[in-house]
C-alpha cells in the first residue's frame, strides 16, 4: 500500500513537471530569425579594388546608426544579424552623394532582400549595388579662361576702350576739316583761362 502511494505521488510530480515545463515553453517569447545584408559600394572608374584612401572614407550606415561598417578593399560591405522588415542604408562618402536605400528584408522567403533607392525610386538589383548620384565638390570651382569673360571684365572693357580711342581718333581727326581745326585751335589759344576769383564771383551771382 505504501509503496502505491509513493508510485502516485511520484506520477503525479512527474505529470505536474511535464505541465510546468509546456507552458514555459508555449508563453516564452521565440527569437526572432537575423539574416545577413550584404552588398557592394561601387565608385565610377573603379573596376576591382578602391585605392585605400578611398575605402578608409567610405562607410555603410544601418537604420541611423544602429549598425556600422566600413567597405573593404573590393568595395563590399556585410551587416550581421538584421532583422527581418524594413531597414534604412545609406552610404556616407567624402566627395559621393548616395540616394539612401530602403531595404527589406523577408522572412518569408528566408532572408531574401528586396533595395529600393529612395530618392530615384529605382529597384536596384539582388546584388545590391550601390553607385553614387553625383560627385559633391565642397569649395567653389575654379571656372576656366575664358576670351568672352574676360573682354566682360572691367579691365578687358578697359582695355578695349584704349584699343578703340588709340585706333580710330588719328582718323577721326584726318576727317575733320584742317582750316575748321585751325580756327578752333586758335579760338581756343585767344580765350582767356578763367581765375580763381573769377569763378568765385559766378557762384556768388
Amino acid at each position: 500500500m505504501a509503496i502505491a502511494m509513493g508510485l502516485r505521488h511520484v506520477c503525479t510530480l512527474t505529470v505536474f513537471c511535464a505541465i510546468v515545463l509546456a507552458a514555459s515553453a508555449i508563453s516564452a517569447p521565440k527569437a526572432a530569425s537575423s539574416y545577413v545584408v550584404e552588398g557592394r559600394v561601387k565608385v565610377e572608374g573603379t573596376t576591382t579594388k578602391l585605392p585605400l584612401s578611398k575605402t578608409a572614407n567610405i562607410k555603410v550606415v544601418l537604420n541611423g546608426g544602429e549598425q556600422l561598417t566600413f567597405i573593404r578593399p573590393d568595395g563590399y560591405f556585410a551587416f550581421q544579424g538584421v532583422t527581418a522588415g524594413t531597414h534604412l542604408l545609406e552610404v556616407v562618402a567624402m566627395g559621393y552623394y548616395f540616394s539612401p536605400v530602403r531595404v527589406d528584408v523577408s522572412a518569408r522567403l528566408h532572408g531574401q532582400v528586396r533595395a529600393i533607392a529612395v530618392e530615384t525610386r529605382r529597384t536596384l538589383p539582388d546584388a545590391l549595388v550601390l553607385e553614387p548620384l553625383r560627385e559633391e565638390f565642397y569649395y567653389e570651382r575654379r571656372e576656366p579662361f575664358s576670351v568672352v569673360g574676360l573682354l566682360k571684365s572691367p579691365m578687358g572693357l578697359m582695355v578695349g576702350f584704349m584699343l578703340v580711342a588709340v585706333f580710330l581718333l588719328p582718323k577721326l581727326m584726318d576727317s575733320i576739316d584742317p582750316e575748321e581745326m585751325k580756327r578752333v585751335q586758335e579760338e581756343m589759344r585767344n580765350q582767356p583761362a578763367p581765375s580763381f576769383s573769377n569763378l568765385l564771383q559766378g557762384r556768388s551771382t
